[in-house]
């Protein structure tokens, strides 16, 4: 059975497949393409392809989770006391879009629309009661991820204090372009991220001051319930985030999303 090390989804014709990124060339990508699927088994072909675009690294998820308040100053800037546990909520499967889709925006969701960049994280096999110290067993890799917000229906005079349904918009949730092994990531609490809107950079930190770490989170979600394999979960924000700003996504903005220099999304929001 092969391994990879950067695992990206590519369409040929009419067929998708997974494959291996082996190099980058402006918006060209050579792929050495696998057969199977890494939630059951992947094999190394001698198909090699040249592409111009990369598909969500999964096909679709049981769900999307989300972490909220993970960062000690993301937790500052919203004046926020952290609690016992991470604030936890979802996305439905729906959300789920490619690394470079164009994002439509309803236009009841316009108004005060928010970019959240975030260290997200594929479940690769059923994990339930999982201890801190073998979490990453269970994790088949790792992406960058942009949580987008709906924030006029996040206020709490609009929703009760609850996150769910602003996030949960088709497309909400763009993650990609590859999935790095956790072989080739030794330490998910040391990677950089960076967050820009056209180009500016709105975000930028380590994981290392999250909070809660990808270890914790794993084990947290897992007690009692049952994480499927292809659960996709967004691990949290940092500091940064337009809504502290007062500056808000507007029709034909740019998100860009790197986590490590290793795995990026950019997504171009249209309003509809």
């Amino acid at each position: 059975m092969a391994t990879f090390k950067k695992l990206v989804r590519f369409a040929v014709d009419d067929q998708t497949h997974y494959g291996e990124l082996i190099n980058i060339d402006g918006n060209k990508y050579t792929v050495q393409q696998f057969d199977g699927t890494p939630f059951d088994k992947l094999l190394s072909t001698d198909e090699i392809h040249t592409v111009t675009n990369l598909l969500s690294p999964v096909p679709s998820t049981p769900l999307v989770i989300c972490i909220g308040l993970n960062y000690n100053e993301h937790a500052k800037e919203a004046s926020l006391k952290v609690p016992t546990y991470p604030p936890v909520f979802t996305k439905p499967a729906d959300a789920l879009a490619g690394p470079f889709e164009t994002i439509p925006i309803h236009r009841d969701a316009q108004s005060h629309l928010d970019y959240e960049g975030e260290l997200t994280v594929v479940i690769g096999k059923d994990a339930k009661n999982v201890s801190t110290e073998n979490a990453l067993d269970y994790v088949l890799g790792y992406t960058a991820g942009n949580d987008l917000s709906a924030r006029n229906f996040q206020v709490p005079e609009a929703s009760g204090g609850q996150f769910c349904y602003a996030k949960s918009f088709d497309l909400f949730a763009p993650i990609g372009h590859v999935l790095v092994s956790t072989k080739e990531v030794q330490d998910p609490q040391q990677l950089s991220l960076i967050t820009k809107v056209n180009g500016q950079v709105k975000q930028t930190t380590n994981t290392n001051d999250m909070i809660w770490g990808v270890r914790e989170i794993v084990s947290h979600l897992s007690r009692g319930m049952t994480l499927r394999k292809g659960t996709v979960i967004m691990t949290g924000t940092p500091s940064g985030v337009g809504f502290f700003r007062n500056e808000f996504l507007q029709d034909g903005d740019v998100v860009e999303v790197d986590i490590g220099g290793m795995t990026k999304v950019k997504n171009t929001i249209k309003y509809l």
